[in-house]
């Protein structure tokens, strides 16, 4: 696994470092059921503080991308089925809310659309 933290990027560590890992993961760098790193042993190769790693490594185990096995370690999830029902059910409830709103298809559809550019574009 290779990372590498940019200081002058305007994200912060812990999204670089969430999003390295979550990258790395979905294209198959990091095959399901690798290891991780140790929190404290990652913050210290890369030369970060534990709770930015932490908070890095919570974010990807809500995500669905990694998961906690105890003192067994931190592993790569098999995320592909849970993340996309993950986000089959945002979508329904997205769709549902745009709706009771009173937004057309059209409008419900451009406002996601635009926060999905922001959200990629980041």
């Amino acid at each position: 696994m290779t990372l590498k933290i940019h200081i002058d990027d305007s994200a912060p560590p812990y999204e670089q470092v969430r999003a390295q890992i979550s990258e790395q993961a979905r294209s198959g760098v990091l095959p399901v059921g690798h290891r991780l790193p140790t929190v404290r042993g990652l913050a210290q190769t890369l030369g970060l503080a534990a709770n930015t790693v932490a908070k890095a490594y919570r974010a990807l185990e809500a995500d669905g991308v990694i998961e906690t096995r105890g003192r067994n370690g931190t592993f790569v999830a098999a995320a592909g089925s849970a993340a996309e029902r993950e986000v089959a059910a945002a979508a329904q409830t997205y769709a549902e809310r745009a709706r009771r709103l009173g937004l057309d298809e059209a409008a419900a559809l451009a406002a996601a659309r635009d926060a999905l550019r922001a959200a990629y574009q980041a």
